[in-house]
């Protein structure tokens, strides 16, 4: 996780007030062994505002900083976290069919900057993030994308199998962009009310995310290199579901 000075802040008070001023705390990271009556006050507030907290060495906030972080050390958020849930009602008020991206463990900075790019080009509602596994939301992936996070809306989602419920549930069809299908992406119809997952470079979506999915759908790729970079796959199977809807 690559993160700015500006992101910053440490210190146990001064991450307190951070958080009682409602600024949005992209990561949280904790020493571990610590259980002092202000890190536990700590540990308590993150957990009742949803905080992704990590507990880590001290060599690790030593690194972010030499400075006497008292072994708490946080990343203020480039945006506002969104609901899911309002964006999914402001949609249909509208009369506009929700159209949803969801990102399975893609961590790369960059790579989210350029997929937020592409989804605010797009006219994505939404772009649904883990709260843990997931790209820091900084001023790199602000950067990356243009300004587009600006004009975004960002939802962090503590458990994505929930998410993927509701979305179906909220008349929602979920599609999956993975190469483990015969089926390709431009077959499926995005005609309707939908939600895109794709996932890390790595190992793709998870599988208990495809098993959920109401559709599988991959690029065809006739090279021989075998995968595409993140951001690619996103644009390919967004634009393909604005081209239907055009």
């Amino acid at each position: 996780m690559k993160n700015t000075n500006n992101d910053m802040i440490f210190g146990i008070r001064a991450i307190l007030e951070a958080i009682h001023s409602e600024n949005e705390i992209d990561k949280l990271f904790i020493q571990k062994g610590l259980s002092n009556p202000l890190i536990k006050e700590l540990i308590q507030t993150a957990k009742s505002y949803k905080l992704p907290i990590s507990q880590v060495p001290a060599e690790k906030l030593n690194r972010f900083t030499r400075k006497n972080h008292q072994g708490a050390v946080a990343f203020i958020s480039a945006v506002k976290y969104a609901s899911l849930d309002n964006i999914i009602d402001q949609c249909y008020q509208k009369g506009k069919e929700p159209f949803i991206l969801i990102l399975d463990r893609v961590t790369d900075v960059r790579n989210f900057g350029a997929i937020a790019r592409t989804a605010e080009c797009a006219g994505i509602d939404a772009i649904v993030i883990p709260t843990r596994g997931s790209a820091a939301v900084n001023s790199d992936a602000m950067k990356t994308s243009a300004g587009a996070l600006n004009h975004l809306a960002v939802c962090r989602e503590e458990n994505l199998k929930i998410t993927i419920d509701f979305l179906k549930n909220s008349g929602i069809q979920v599609v999956a962009c993975t190469e483990k299908t015969d089926k390709s992406i431009y077959e499926v119809d995005f005609k309707v009310p939908s939600a895109i997952i794709l996932g890390s470079e790595e190992n793709g979506v998870s599988g208990e995310y495809l098993k959920m999915a109401d559709h599988l759908g991959k690029i065809p790729m006739t090279g021989k290199i075998g995968s595409l970079n993140v951001s690619v796959s996103a644009a390919v199977a967004i634009y393909e579901a604005v081209r239907q809807k055009l």
